[in-house]
């Protein structure tokens, strides 16, 4: 009798129609006056400094709080534009990326990363939305127009979801040399729209935000950009590039991984922000977490007259930015954020939704869902199996075996006797029919899935995989880093990787 205990998976969601979606639907609806600064046409107009309003810092434009609420006007389905920006080689995901671009890396057993910026966007209320590609990129067109291309768009195509490949042209023949080098190569296209800021994401990040809430506190601070910032304490800090702040919350300063002297000058009150005294004195420092809001003028300017030759925003645009006066604002996010850049970040994003009582990044929440391809899969079938603490994929065909801590991803076929433990599978693009297997049998081949009395433990195992009975894959003598990908594995920080999509591990004996 089948035993299941711990956090199961729920079925993937198609993106739901636009009328449930956008309240108000995707159309411009009545006209709605235009809000201070800006005017139609998207360019903003700029106080003098003796007539800037009073600087009032708005609880509700720090916290990401369910309690609090947004009254965007114009709403973000009209005046803003979501960018997202594909990343990278991916060299420190490596065997994973080998095919795919970073956001198209399977996550949580039914989705992909691209579907967490998406999502976010959707959630927001931002529908125009622009993905940008470079590396193996194929994978992840294939998902974005089959989870998104016809369920966004309307008659006048208000609302959308589009992916941009680099390309060379008769006016700069190199591809993307960086984030805002790949951005100003599109910008003949993003300011053809009527809007007032862009927001820039990151294709490869797990967290849950409301984007409105972040462009609320960009337009209440009357900010040139406004950077996301992470609240974190000084073992972590020395990890990622930090900024220091003043009593009104603009940023002043950045440092990139300090260490020593160097980072405690970097200390910053966190109260300014909105964190509460006690967690601020745990949390003294703020990291940037690579999600922007620009207004729609000052990208322009920036990126076409201040610094046309700069690649990067992070380390060149926008601290010239605050070089040349510019009002850089720090938006703090206090909640779970993961960037999935190494092997090692992956594998514990991964296994951390399966946490109890309560897991690292949920997935069930009714009010800001994760949307994904819909598959139109089976539900999984357990014959006989011990589950515990794991989350199961769709369409997974799970007999007589043993999983534990692990998430299983959709169209898994795990065999009798197989142990699985502390590990990510990722399961399989398509099933293979018992005509298809008998013939693998009778020619000595393996069958997609993990095969009778396999024991796999602490690892990743990639699409697609065929593992041959009585094989184990653990990790005996704690290697920290090998190469072996003439025999279809890596292992980094510890966690082996079956990577390389396809991958056959014959029958041990």
């Amino acid at each position: 009798m089948a035993t299941a205990t711990g956090a199961m998976a729920a079925t993937s969601r198609a993106p739901i129609p636009a009328a449930a979606a956008f309240p108000g639907g995707l159309g411009l609806g009545r006209r709605r006056a235009a809000a201070p600064g800006w005017r139609a046409g998207g360019r903003r107009l700029r106080a003098s400094p003796s007539a800037r309003r009073p600087f009032v810092f708005s609880p509700r434009g720090v916290s990401d709080s369910r309690s609090s609420q947004t009254c965007l006007d114009p709403d973000a389905s009209t005046s803003v534009l979501g960018i997202i920006l594909g990343g990278g080689a991916g060299t420190r995901l490596y065997p994973l990326t080998k095919k795919r671009a970073k956001p198209a890396v399977p996550l949580g057993a039914n989705y992909r990363l691209i579907d967490i910026p998406v999502s976010n966007c959707l959630n927001s209320n931002v529908s125009k939305i622009y993905v940008l590609t470079q590396f193996n990129s194929a994978s992840l067109n294939r998902h974005l127009s089959r989870a998104y291309g016809n369920n966004i768009g309307g008659y006048k195509n208000e609302g959308f979801v589009e992916v941009l490949a680099a390309q060379q042209s008769p006016e700069n023949p190199n591809w993307f040399q960086g984030t805002a080098d790949a951005v100003r190569q599109y910008m003949w296209l993003f300011e053809e729209h009527n809007v007032m800021e862009f927001l820039i994401l990151a294709g490869d990040h797990l967290y849950r935000m409301d984007y409105q809430k972040f462009i609320q506190a960009h337009r209440e601070t009357d900010a040139d950009i406004t950077v996301a910032a992470l609240p974190m304490d000084e073992q972590r800090a020395t990890a990622f590039g930090l900024m220091k702040i003043d009593d009104e919350g603009r940023i002043v300063e950045f440092a990139e991984k300090p260490k020593g002297e160097k980072l405690k000058s970097m200390m910053v009150d966190t109260t300014i922000l909105g964190l509460d005294p006690e967690r601020a004195k745990e949390l003294p420092y703020i990291a940037s977490m690579g999600i922007y809001v620009f207004s729609k003028d000052v990208m322009l300017r920036l990126l076409r007259e201040n610094f046309p030759a700069a690649n990067d925003f992070g380390s060149e645009v926008i601290p010239g930015a605050t070089e040349i006066g510019m009002r850089v604002q720090a938006y703090l996010y206090d909640g779970y954020w993961e960037d999935i850049g190494t092997i090692e970040a992956f594998y514990n994003a991964n296994l951390g939704i399966t946490k109890k009582p309560v897991p690292d990044f949920s997935f069930y929440d009714r009010s800001a869902p994760i949307y994904t391809q819909p598959r139109y899969l089976p539900p999984s079938k357990v014959l006989d199996a011990d589950v515990t603490d794991s989350v199961i994929g769709e369409g997974c065909v799970i007999k007589h075996c043993t999983i534990n801590h692990s998430v299983v991803g959709l169209r898994s076929c795990i065999s009798e006797g197989a142990v699985i433990e502390d590990s990510l599978l990722m399961g399989a693009d398509y099933y293979e029919t018992e005509d298809d297997k008998k013939v693998l049998s009778e020619t000595g081949g393996i069958p997609i899935g993990i095969g009778k009395n396999a024991h796999i433990r602490k690892a990743i195992i990639d699409k697609n995989a065929r593992i041959g009975e009585n094989v184990k894959i653990i990790n005996f003598d704690n290697v920290q880093e090998a190469v072996r990908e003439t025999e279809g594995y890596f292992i980094k920080s510890g966690i082996v990787t079956v990577g390389l999509q396809q991958v056959v591990i014959t029958d041990a004996h």
